[in-house]
């Protein structure tokens, strides 16, 4: 089973607004309300590609429970652990404007509730895989992922970090089996810009050296570059499309990569199943469908991206 991590989940509201100006009523003029969080994310591309997951997490008060019926409509598992206290945060992002949103606090996670998903995970078993993804909350403590991979080391569960700066240095020693930080995150460990794709490669094989299995590290409209546990380097363009939401983008190449890798075991395939997934995400209104990933992949085949 592979099992999805999402700390702080939300309710995703992304709007359009055409002409935006501050200080002045704005009104909408397209809308959707989704399930949000990158474990979420990753989740439901997996689900959409064929694979059992089930979602973990915290939440809390009414839009806790639109959280839960959105996720059940989606159609894949979820053992999210209900707060007494607060409500799950709502995320407004901006679609006329890449990258622009309006993120929610969330609710105060106690020790107790961080206890008994502690224990949830000591039940994860070999075979099993992990993806931790996503910003904690500032009730939780930092070393929060590197206790998760430490208690779970030597057990032959599989684990996927996805996050930034000192959440994600400190899994390294534990050796995940794969982190994606984004060209803009790596460059920001080292304090260094990486503008191509090249310029990737030498820091990726820094957390390689410093314990990760596999990097995948995420260009945007650059493509992707991943440094697989062998040394080998593997570079793609970002296939040809129009953006239309990058909101998930970054999740679905993760939840593409590991389904490549569970078809075939083969890092080319893997590869180009994440660059596939999470492009075909950013070309359509929602998260990637099966059929919308093959499209992408195909036209990576054909040479035509």
């Amino acid at each position: 089973m592979i099992y999805t991590v999402t700390f702080n989940p939300s309710l995703d509201y992304i709007v359009s607004v055409k002409d935006f100006h501050l200080g002045e009523t704005n009104r909408t003029t397209a809308e959707q309300m989704l399930p949000g969080g990158k474990g979420i994310n990753v989740s439901t591309v997996l689900w959409n590609l064929g694979f059992d997951t089930t979602a973990l997490g915290f939440v809390a008060g009414f839009t806790g429970k639109e959280i839960e019926r959105e996720v059940r409509n989606l159609g894949f598992r979820n053992e999210f652990m209900e707060l007494q206290e607060g409500w799950s945060r709502i995320n407004i992002k901006m679609k006329d404007f890449d990258g622009t949103e309006i993120n929610g606090q969330g609710p105060v996670i106690s020790q107790e509730a961080v206890g008994k998903l502690l224990e949830r995970l000591d039940q994860l078993q070999e075979g099993d895989v992990l993806v931790l993804a996503g910003s904690i909350p500032a009730s939780m403590p930092e070393t929060i992922y590197a206790e998760i991979l430490k208690r779970l080391e030597g057990r032959g569960v599989l684990c996927v970090v996805d996050a930034t700066k000192d959440l994600l240095l400190e899994v390294l020693p534990y050796h995940p089996f794969l982190i994606k930080p984004n060209q803009h995150e790596l460059g920001e460990i080292f304090g260094v810009e990486l503008p191509t794709q090249e310029s990737v490669v030498p820091y990726a094989r820094k957390m390689q050296e410093k314990g990760a299995v596999n990097v995948l590290v995420s260009m945007g409209g650059k493509g992707a570059v991943l440094l697989d546990e062998k040394g080998d380097v593997h570079m793609l363009p970002a296939p040809k499309g129009t953006l239309v939401n990058a909101v998930g983008a970054g999740d679905s190449m993760v939840a593409g990569f590991l389904a490549g890798w569970f078809e075939k075991k083969d890092y080319e395939h893997a590869f180009r199943m994440g660059i596939s997934a999470g492009s075909a995400s950013a070309f359509s209104e929602q998260l990637a469908t099966r059929a919308e990933v093959e499209q992408v992949y195909q036209s990576i085949e054909d040479g035509r991206n």
